[in-house]
């Protein structure tokens, strides 16, 4: 019988070991996720009012992408940018404005 526990224990430190790293993995991409929306967001200040972003949860091996949506300084109407955040660097970077409302990626039907 002891010689089973001791066989166990090994199986169950384990487990919690891979359990807590794929906890602190998930915590790591929330933190990344937030860092990009937040970034994105002060690139976006100097040009847009209420900026909301989406973020793609991963982004590629370099970089964090986000659009960022708002109203236009002095105009109506919303926007759209895509925000570049360089993974290394942790600076942000918006590219220049596509109008939300003529963003219709939906095929025709």
């Amino acid at each position: 019988m002891q010689r089973n526990k001791i066989r166990f224990l090994p199986a169950l430190l384990l487990t919690f070991a891979a359990g807590s790293a794929s906890a602190s993995s998930d915590d790591a991409w929330k933190d990344f996720a937030d860092d990009v929306a937040a970034k994105c967001k002060e690139a976006a200040t100097p040009s847009l009012e209420f900026a909301r972003a989406v973020v793609d949860p991963f982004g590629s091996e370099h970089y964090g992408l986000a659009l960022v949506t708002g109203k236009p300084k002095g105009g109506n109407g919303f926007v759209t940018h895509i925000c570049v955040y360089d993974k290394q660097s942790k600076a942000a970077e918006i590219g220049t404005e596509l109008k939300t409302d003529e963003l219709d990626l939906l095929p025709d039907e």
